[in-house]
């Protein structure tokens, strides 16, 4: 969930060409610089999807906005590497037709038709020998929202602190097992899953409307959808989508499910938790960090005890902050009413206050150019002083850079209200 407050652009603006300049790295279509082409208002771009949840989040809408990149240009590049899959995956139907980019476009998810819940780039496309037929990508790594980048950069830069090979996931030669509590447009998953060779990506979203609105008009792969007894809703991946997501969506399982009742379900134990689970009123539910909750408690049991890193999406609209949780110096972030008492919950039913506390932290960032805050707890990395933390998860951050090959620098999701939790 976003809870945005636009800032001054021109500065940040400069500050981007500047940091172009001493670090090359390819294009991020997802720049903060291309948030005036998908913040506009509902009203100023088409609504593709719309209805009605039963379960908490109101009337359900995905608006289409026109996207500048990437420009036409480049799109036969694109459309040769999908007709070199399809020969690839289908070498009798070589024969079947081109395929062609009609375009790409941001798609919005919307709660109530005024919070933002979820911002993604698709891209539209057909073959030539079924023209009518038109299927979108969601372009994995292209994040839009400064709060999804904050979430990844914290999770990966820190759990790779704790000596998890991450590296090896990356090339597929060690398993790594992440969860995802809460959907939206499925940006994050997405993008693990394409990043990650050896991660397998579970998702819990307890309402069906959202599901359909990712599937049906923000690209994500349908085959990932899992049914009640946790087999593949789909036995068999559309063909298009097999040539979309071959090797990706495999490693995807899309359950709708209340988190709770997943996690007390289902015994996996994970490496990575991201949570981001606002409902359609923009209010993170109680259960999902009340100490008392069977919720935290199956999540501490499901978190690696070496490793285990989970990464909590909060935000505000007020600058509310308790008199004992005040922070030091400048590193001051917008604290509303709970959010002091979630970063406790999360610290003390997952690191433990007794002689069975694991060793570990957490910390809090908060996030460039909008009201919310990443909280990250985690298992492994040694308590030290908020430098010495610092300092530590910044030099693996510019190796998760490399080692992924990112558009963006994890460090500017990092270093903005660097925080203990204590």
């Amino acid at each position: 969930m976003l809870n945005i407050r636009k800032r001054n652009l021109g500065w940040q603006q400069l500050r981007r060409l500047l940091s172009t300049a001493i670090r090359q790295r390819i294009e991020d279509e997802g720049d903060w610089f291309y948030s005036s082409e998908w913040w506009a208002p509902t009203s100023a771009g088409d609504t593709v999807f719309r209805s009605i949840s039963d379960d908490g989040n109101g009337v359900v809408s995905v608006v289409a906005c026109p996207s500048s990149r990437p420009e036409n240009r480049y799109w036969a590049r694109t459309e040769n590497w999908l007709q070199k899959r399809y020969e690839k995956i289908y070498p009798r139907r070589e024969h079947e037709g081109n395929f062609r980019i009609l375009g790409y476009q941001w798609r919005n998810l919307h709660f109530n038709d005024e919070t933002r819940q979820s911002t993604v780039k698709i891209m539209a496309a057909y073959r030539d020998s079924h023209p009518g037929f038109i299927f979108l990508m969601q372009q994995a790594e292209c994040l839009a929202v400064p709060y999804v980048k904050s979430m990844v950069s914290a999770g990966l830069a820190t759990i790779a602190s704790c000596k998890f090979d991450l590296e090896s996931a990356v090339y597929g030669r060690k398993p790594m097992k992440i969860l995802c509590i809460g959907h939206g447009g499925g940006s994050i998953p997405l993008f693990l899953a394409s990043k990650i060779q050896g991660a397998e990506v579970h998702i819990a979203e307890i309402d069906p409307v959202v599901i359909s609105a990712s599937v049906q008009a923000m690209g994500f792969p349908s085959y990932s959808i899992m049914t009640p007894n946790g087999s593949r809703a789909y036995s068999t991946p559309d063909p298009i989508e097999e040539v979309l997501w071959k090797g990706i969506h495999e490693r995807i399982q899309l359950h709708k499910s209340d988190a709770e009742k997943f996690l007390l379900e289902n015994k996996n134990l994970y490496d990575l938790v991201f949570i981001d689970a606002y409902d359609g009123e923009d209010i993170f539910p109680h259960a999902l960090w009340d100490t008392d909750s069977p919720f935290l408690n199956a999540l501490a049991d499901q978190l690696h005890p070496e490793h285990g890193t989970i990464v909590v999406n909060l935000h505000s609209d007020v600058d509310f902050r308790d008199a004992d949780f005040n922070l030091p110096g400048s590193h001051l972030l917008p604290m509303g009413k709970y959010i002091s008492k979630v970063c406790r919950s999360y610290k003390e039913v997952l690191l433990g206050s007794n002689k069975s506390s694991y060793n570990g932290l957490a910390y809090v960032v908060s996030v460039p150019w909008v009201c919310n805050t990443s909280l990250v707890v985690c298992r492994g990395l040694g308590k030290s002083s908020r430098d010495m933390v610092m300092k530590t998860i910044m030099s693996r951050a510019r190796v998760v850079e490399n080692i992924l090959d990112l558009p963006f620098s994890c460090m500017q999701y990092l270093k903005r209200g660097f925080t203990l939790v204590n």
